[in-house]
């Protein structure tokens, strides 16, 4: 064995004894009590002009012990940041203060919501209204007052900034930084009214021109703000929602319609939408001739491959709880939710007639049911589909589920499909994930048969000094593919070198893709 080699492979096994250390006890002495803050209720709305001038700010709980993630982990800010948390029966508001020693080099140049946020300074709010550890809401802005939203589920998993929210923001750029105030309802958290509640919530400060990333909790670089388990906690909430949660868009579309051979005739339509709240954390969705002219636009892309372009869910009512559905690994998705009401040929919409669906948690569950029917229109025949899954937690981040999938359609070639499929994630050590699911399919077309079942395993470990990931792949009894993919780097810690007087940032020294294919 090469000197090389040797010494891959000791920083290997150093890793998992230094990583386990590093992540036991702060850097900076916190207690587990610094992870919590009690919350303080408002005597009035404060102002949410961007500023801070309001004197209920000074009343708020108050945040302020930031570290960075990036570039030097675990080291004090830069720049000192505050966050101030007040709430009131409907809102929860956040005071936000960004110091900056040249403020004249603060960058905010996006005003076009949910753009690459990137590009600017910017502060993002994660909440976790249930407190499960795993899923979750961010709302971010800029020192504009521009706004990006996202939902994250299995702790970034799934991290979809397709989801809309409805929350406002404010933001000013002063002679010492910049400021923001943000404003959540908490009917966009599917709160009803409830009484003594505990929320995950946590922050992300990041400065664009110093490449700084600065978080309240959470704050090492193999996890960042989508780990929903390390979040903090905003606790003491009490007497807050509007009763009953229920919100009704209903919609009338008019007019007149004419033609030389079918002259002058009155068109008409109408639907609506309905979400109600069952409890807390369990929701219901109804549409009813669905309108989906509020969807964003898709992107253009230009596809110069013989496959289809996977295109991002924009309609809100499939991407309310979206994240409960997600079955599988990055290209073998169970159930993909654009294949609804969207001809698979022309990508031109097909009429929805009626979708309901429950999503939310039951006690150690997380359950979703969600029934579509759309009408017959062109060459596309009418089609019911039913997908219900359930996940039953494990210890802190882990989990076992099912999902089943059904589809019925007027076409006589292709009368239905059906979808059964079990997935597991377990999370060891806060660093080991061993993951997979298995799953079979059975069509109406009997050629198929034999060629119906997938399965994947991925078994990935993640530390500030190893990180490495295996998987293996395989779609029906004809094709096989694995990859391993290993990256060994040293980084400082508490602003020393980890070995000798080197600093390396990153050093993958060792690659390895396999993938065989079987013919029949």
């Amino acid at each position: 064995m090469s000197k090389k080699t040797r010494f891959y492979w000791t920083m290997i096994l150093l890793s998992v004894g230094v990583a386990s250390v590093s992540g036991q006890t702060p850097a900076n002495g916190d207690s587990s009590s610094m992870r919590s803050v009690v919350a303080v209720r408002a005597d009035k709305t404060p102002e949410l002009d961007g500023s801070l001038k309001d004197a209920g700010w000074q009343d708020a709980s108050l945040i302020s012990n930031f570290r960075q993630r990036e570039p030097f982990e675990r080291q004090p800010p830069t720049e000192k940041t505050e966050v101030r948390v007040l709430y009131d029966s409907r809102y929860l508001y956040f005071g936000i203060q960004c110091f900056d020693s040249e403020p004249k080099k603060v960058v905010a140049t996006e005003l076009r919501r949910d753009a690459d946020f990137s590009v600017d300074d910017n502060f993002t709010v994660l909440i976790s209204p249930n407190d499960d550890k795993r899923n979750g809401y961010t709302f971010t802005t800029n020192p504009l007052g521009t706004q990006f939203d996202a939902l994250i589920s299995d702790e970034g998993r799934v991290n979809d900034p397709n989801w809309d929210g409805i929350w406002r923001s404010n933001a000013h750029i002063t002679s010492d930084g910049w400021t923001a105030t943000i404003a959540v309802p908490f009917s966009t958290l599917n709160f009803k009214t409830s009484n003594k509640v505990t929320i995950g919530m946590n922050f992300r400060r990041f400065i664009r021109r110093k490449n700084e990333e600065d978080l309240w909790q959470s704050y090492l670089r193999i996890y960042g703000i989508e780990r929903i388990s390390e979040a903090g906690e905003l606790s003491g909430l009490k007497d807050i929602g509007s009763g009953r949660l229920l919100i009704i868009k209903p919609y009338v579309v008019a007019g007149f319609r004419s033609d030389p051979q079918n002259g002058t005739r009155m068109v008409h339509t109408g639907g609506l939408d309905l979400k109600y709240g069952i409890r807390s954390n369990l929701v219901a969705n109804l549409t009813v001739n669905t309108d989906f002219a509020d969807a964003d636009v898709d992107p253009v892309r230009f596809n110069l491959t013989p496959f289809k372009s996977s295109l991002p869910e924009k309609r809100q009512f499939f991407l309310e709880n979206s994240g409960i559905f997600n079955v599988g690994f990055r290209d073998t998705q169970l159930f993909f939710s654009r294949q609804i009401g969207i001809d698979p040929i022309s990508g031109q919409q097909v009429p929805l007639d009626v979708g309901a669906k429950v999503t939310g948690s039951l006690g150690k569950y997380d359950v979703g049911i969600l029934d579509a029917k759309t009408r017959a229109s062109g060459p596309n025949p009418f089609a019911n589909y039913l997908v219900a899954r359930v996940k039953r937690k494990l210890l802190t981040e882990s989990y076992i589920g099912g999902i089943l999938i059904d589809k019925e359609s007027g076409n006589q070639q292709d009368r239905f499909n059906r979808t059964g499929g079990v997935d597991a994630n377990f999370i060891l050590f806060k660093k080991l994930s061993l993951n997979g699911f298995l799953a079979k399919s059975i069509s109406a077309d009997r050629s198929l048969r034999g060629h119906d079942w997938a399965s994947t395993i991925d078994v990935s470990y993640n530390s500030n000094l190893v990180q490495t990931d295996a998987s293996a792949n395989t779609i029906s009894k004809h094709s096989i593919g694995g990859t391993w993919i290993l990256m060994v780097s040293c980084r400082r810690r508490n602003g020393k070198p980890l070995f000798g007087r080197t600093f390396i940032t990153a050093l993958t020294p060792m690659t390895i893709s396999l993938t065989t294919s079987f013919s029949a």
